[in-house]
């Protein structure tokens, strides 16, 4: 059984409550979006097809065990779940980033599922699959990437209404270099929000490129 790869690659994690830790990223080819700021564009197409054993010999390589499997959107490709339960199963700790057009109801309990929620200002937004806040765990994570203070209030409205922090943590990010984290910050604080800011830590240490 095959995945088409484009690349894998063990960084600091930048974002998360796992941000920080030592981490392979297994970054899968494809994505049905196409977010206004997007930072992954060169993972649309390319890459390789790989057997899930050899993506499985591959990360042991690294000897750290946490795995994020990333895109691309990964479970625009069916037999990502597959991958997920062998990455479980082989005793990994392993985060899932998806950006939450697709069912995450199949996806193994025992990952933990990043959800990204698409904003107006993401161009994306229509294509929220709200159902899939109904499967959230709490060891799963929400994170809206805000465009605007408009993103802002958005996003704090949505919060609300689904009280999605009763379910799992939320993470609030600005995106790179449009939107003043300091003044997130100061947002945030204002209106008492129940979420984790972050900003995108590999960016700072690395700037803008794959492989980080």
């Amino acid at each position: 059984m095959t995945l088409k790869i484009h690349e894998i690659f063990y960084s600091i994690q930048g974002e998360s409550s796992r941000i920080g830790m030592p981490t392979v990223f297994v970054r899968l080819t494809g994505c049905p979006m196409r977010c206004v700021y997007c930072d992954t564009a060169y993972a649309f197409s390319g890459g390789s097809n790989i057997e899930i054993t050899d993506i499985l010999a591959k990360v042991a390589e690294f000897s750290t065990r946490y795995v994020t499997v990333t895109g691309g959107e990964p479970l625009a490709q069916k037999d990502c779940h597959v991958l997920l339960k062998a990455l479980c199963d082989a005793g990994y700790s392993v985060s899932l980033e998806t950006g939450g057009a697709i069912n995450t109801s199949a996806v193994d309990s025992r990952v933990s599922v990043i959800l990204d929620v698409k904003t107006p200002d993401s161009g994306e937004a229509e294509k929220n699959l709200w159902g899939n806040l109904a499967h959230l765990k709490k060891t799963d994570e929400v994170k809206f990437v805000l465009c605007s203070r408009a993103d802002y209030d958005w996003a704090k409205q949505i919060l609300a209404s689904h009280r999605i922090a009763d379910q799992c943590p939320v993470l609030f990010s600005p995106v790179y270099s449009q939107v003043n984290p300091t003044a997130l910050a100061e947002w945030i604080l204002a209106d008492k929000l129940p979420v984790r800011m972050q900003v995108q830590l590999h960016k700072i240490l690395w700037g803008e490129r794959p492989g980080v």
